[in-house]
């Protein structure tokens, strides 16, 4: 789809979109469940002081509070992917803010829930788990409930906590509404005419051969940021200082300390990965020394990142990506293959075009109970093929652990989730490269290669070296200022382009405030270790090693029911070691020779 028009959301193709009506047949019943919800959540209360009466009272309170939670998150889900795919949708937004306070009022109502459990004690609770068949499931939740134990507060503080949980999220919102909504970005003037730029068409305009289109687009989308930088700054500092107040009340030596205990992941994980991202800078110089010698410039600059080596630019229709990509991933065996495809072209499990209003970038959703749903804004190229792999790596993730978990384990952690998404883009990767394709889409599949290791390998370490020293910069009472966050931000980036690309320091500094992941605190490492996960396991698959895919399909079929690095090393990748992030740098390395090779032949 050409970015020169982009159609309102009621002009989309229904086929094209995410299939609502598979959640709610319409708004008024999703109404009718939200009233119903909110009439019944004085039930949750009434198993208040009673869990420690009895196994079988304990097991009903689960079940009704698994039953209740399925059900409002359902009601979120419809609310928020509605809004998503149309920011401009008014009553849209009114319905996804009714259903986050009803979820945050939810967490409030079973609040006294974890606490006490714990007043059971650790004895009682196995003791029933193995007497009482319907909680025998619940033995690594209790484990890790005691793990966690010096940091769940009282009753009363955890009702607080939980309730405030839907204010504490509006920093979120905040950003969101800002940059879908009501940034208004200067357009780009072509040949052909005007261009708008809109975060659904800025990557399509950054991908353009024209350097002036990509310099206009990229000082156009930066320059709207920092119009907006202290607005954006302080939004950004609220959230900081509010996982600062967090890490505080649940008594954490850090809001490090607090992201990393909740997948019981050791600091050395953390740290290690971004020593060696530093130790490795070196990788990136040279691979932009390989771009601006292909591209014929004298200094390469960061809105040259994205631009094409190949004269035309490739053709992927969204069908031929998904045969693809079912293709890539037949290792893993046929009901795979075949779920993913389906869920495709026959089950609309992805929102996929662009439109006016839709959400920037992609993401994958659902709950256990809907189809594991996709939006992006799919623009018929390797870029938004190698997106529409990678949701789908979550998606089937998803798919597969609500498939064969009960309710308590189906979610999966972050830490866990970029490891499959990461997976499939090393698969289709891996299956095109060895295709008899043309050159030029085998140089598009290397660009994008790089590009996607460009963002999770460069931009999120760097993104995570910026996150700490904001937060550690909180937590010794410093104030938080746009210039100050601009400033950082450019000095990494200048550390990593070294003198084989240019900085702009105001545009280049301003990137943290384009990225939605730093309101998800400490999420953004975890793509540079997803990433280094992926490969080696991917490595393993296609090697034919015996056991391999059979071990990555527990991975995904474990969803919680245990830690991610435990589910990991039974796998065959050991993340608590740098031998996977070396590799996946070596990896890095021989894809940038290959890249070499084909753009001077």
């Amino acid at each position: 789809m050409s970015p020169a028009h982009l159609p309102a959301r009621n002009e989309v193709d229904p086929r094209h979109t995410w299939n609502a009506e598979s959640v709610f047949a319409s708004v008024d019943q999703w109404s009718a469940e939200l009233a119903a919800l909110s009439a019944g959540l004085d039930r949750l209360g009434s198993f208040k002081g009673r869990l420690g009466e009895s196994p079988t009272i304990l097991a009903d309170a689960f079940h009704t509070l698994e039953s209740f939670k399925e059900r409002a998150e359902k009601a979120l889900v419809y609310a928020s992917l509605t809004e998503s795919v149309d920011r401009n949708d008014q009553a849209a937004t009114a319905r996804a803010g009714q259903a986050g306070s009803l979820f945050g009022r939810l967490q409030g109502a079973v609040a006294y829930f974890e606490p006490e459990l714990l007043t059971i004690g650790r004895d009682q609770l196995m003791a029933w788990a193995a007497t009482e068949p319907r909680l025998s499931h619940y033995a690594h939740y209790f484990d890790d409930l005691f793990r966690r134990q010096a940091h769940v507060r009282s009753p009363e503080v955890e009702e607080v906590l939980g309730l405030a949980a839907d204010a504490f999220g509006n920093t979120y919102a905040t950003f969101s509404k800002l940059a879908d909504s009501d940034f208004k970005f200067r357009p780009v003037a072509s040949a052909g005419g005007e261009l708008p730029v809109s975060q659904g068409t800025v990557d399509d305009l950054l991908n353009s051969p024209d350097r002036a289109v990509r310099r206009a687009a990229w000082e156009s989308y930066h320059d709207q940021y920092l119009a907006y930088k202290n607005t954006l700054s302080s939004n950004l500092a609220t959230s900081i200082k509010q996982n600062v107040l967090l890490a505080r009340v649940r008594r954490y030596d850090s809001t490090l300390d607090m992201a990393l205990f909740a997948g019981n992941i050791p600091a050395a994980v953390y740290h290690n990965l971004l020593d060696t991202f530093k130790k490795h800078r070196g990788v990136w110089q040279r691979y932009f020394d390989v771009r601006r010698r292909a591209l014929g410039v004298d200094s390469l600059h960061t809105y040259d990142i994205w631009a094409p080596l190949t004269v035309e630019k490739s053709h992927v229709p969204y069908e031929q990506a998904v045969e693809w990509i079912s293709a890539a991933l037949a290792p893993l065996g046929h009901d795979y293959a075949d779920r993913l495809r389906r869920g495709c072209l026959e089950d609309r499990w992805v929102d996929i075009y662009p439109n006016e209003g839709k959400s920037s970038g992609a993401f994958s959703w659902g709950v256990q109970g809907t189809h594991p749903f996709i939006v992006m804004s799919y623009t018929d190229d390797a870029n938004s093929m190698g997106t529409l792999a990678h949701e789908l790596g979550h998606s089937m993730h998803s798919y597969l652990s609500w498939a064969n978990q009960p309710p308590v384990y189906a979610d999966y952690s972050l830490f866990a989730a970029e490891v499959a998404s990461n997976f499939n883009q090393a698969m289709l990767r891996a299956y095109l490269l060895e295709q008899d394709i043309d050159p030029q889409l085998k140089i598009a599949v290397i660009e994008e290669a790089m590009s996607n290791f460009h963002r999770y390998f460069l931009e999120m370490p760097t993104l995570a070296l910026f996150e700490l020293e904001m937060h550690r910069r909180e937590e010794r009472g410093e104030g938080l200022t746009a210039d100050d966050m601009i400033d950082y931000m450019a000095d990494l980036f200048a550390q990593s382009y070294g003198d084989a690309a240019t900085i702009d320091r105001r545009r280049d500094g301003i990137r943290w405030a384009t990225f939605s992941h730093l309101y998800a605190d400490y999420y953004v490492y975890q793509y540079a270790t997803g990433i280094s996960g992926a490969n080696a396991l991917a490595r393993r698959v296609l090697s034919g090693e015996p056991g391999a895919a059979e071990g990555y399909l527990g991975f995904l079929s474990a969803g919680g029911s245990r830690y991610p690095l435990e589910a990991l090393q039974a796998a065959g990748v050991d993340l608590t070691q740098p031998q996977p992030v070396e590799a996946a740098f070596a990896m890095l390395g021989d894809l940038i020779d290959r890249l070499d090779e084909l753009v001077n032949q």
